[in-house]
Formats: C-alpha cells, structure tokens, sequence
C-alpha cells in the first residue's frame, strides 16, 4: 500500500478547538508522507476521478456523520477501503452522530507510530477485502433465492395446469430452458408472468 487519499472537510470546517494544555493535531496528509506514503490530498469528489485507479485506500479527515456520503461515491466510482483519521478535531465534530451506522474499515490516530500505522491499514485493508467477499456472497444468495422463487412458482402453475407432480414440472421446466438454450429461471418468470396477465 503507497498511494493514500486524505479527504478533508471543505474550506477545513472541521473544529479544531483545543484546550491550551493540547497541542494541534498533526495533518494526517503530513505524518502519513513522512512514513514514505504518496498522498493525495482533496475537499472535492471532482478531483477524485484522474487519480482513482491509482489509490489503494483512502483516509477520511472528516465528522463521522459525513463518512456516508463519501462511501456512497466510492461504491459509484470504484470501492476502496475507508479510514478514518480521528484526531481530536473530527472526533469532537463527531459526538452527536455516534449512533450512526457508517462504513469505515479503520481507524487511524496521530498518536499512532509509524509501525502501528502500517497494520492499521494493512487490518484495515484486510477487512475491507473480506468485507467487499462477505458482501458479494449476500448478493449472490439473495440472486438465487430470488430465482428459487419464480422457479417454485412455475412449478406450481406447471404441475396445476398439466396435472402433473412438482418434481416432473421440475423436469419440464428444466428441459424448456435447455431446448430453448435459456436458464430456468428465465423460462420460469415468463410462465409465472403469463399466468399473471392470463387472471388480470
């Protein structure tokens, strides 16, 4: 992992109140370049296109309540792991949105030495990737549970209509869609459909 993104908050609104006794925080676009990082740094979304296919993770400087938005774009333009830079600035700018559900794969601090730095994102990656796995398997289940129910379905209108059990219209559902060089899922939503426009 070389090339970061560090996304601020537009004209830097994020509060950097401090009390005397603390120091600033460090940029994160600072400590990460002086670990050996090429870093990008933007506000913008508009910027974020040209350099996209170079990035291998970005670091969010922002309020946790607008880590949503920036996921959302990513999941657009091309999925990246998300971390969250939490210095004491976005951190105070964040207590009120606590509660929300937002998508971060890891956490970054400017305490943070260079090694813990590097397997924080290196975890941080990890978890995205089987994050992005775990994900990919949902939607692949919820695909085929959609077509187990029009593939049941079909079989049922099959085995009325022809007085037929379910396992021969399973057979005959199966055959259709091969004759037809069409999957069985297809076969069966335009029975299940036919039958619809034939009660309507």
């Amino acid at each position: 992992m070389h090339f970061l993104l560090v996304v601020h908050e537009p004209y830097n609104t994020v509060n950097t109140n401090h009390s005397k006794t603390s120091l600033p925080d460090v940029l994160p676009e600072v400590m990460l370049k002086s670990y050996g990082y090429q870093v990008f740094t933007t506000s913008s979304e508009q910027d974020i296109p040209p350099i996209i296919e170079k990035l291998d993770a970005v670091v969010l400087h922002i309020p946790i309540g607008d880590i949503k938005g920036w996921d959302v774009f990513f999941q657009q333009q091309n999925p990246l792991p998300l971390m969250w830079w939490c210095g004491s600035g976005v951190a105070n700018s964040s207590i009120t949105s606590c509660e929300d559900n937002v998508t971060i794969d890891g956490i970054l601090t400017p305490s943070m030495n260079e090694v813990e730095l590097h397997w924080a994102l290196h975890i941080g990656t990890k978890q995205f990737y089987d994050r992005k796995h775990w994900l990919n398997e949902r939607s692949q289940l919820i695909s085929r549970l959609e077509e187990r129910k029009w593939i049941d379905m079909a079989k049922q209108i099959l085995s009325e209509v022809n007085r037929i059990s379910e396992a021969e219209a399973y057979d005959v559902l199966r055959k259709r869609a091969m004759n037809e060089r069409k999957r069985m899922v297809d076969i069966a939503t335009s029975i299940v459909k036919a039958q619809q426009q034939l009660k309507a």
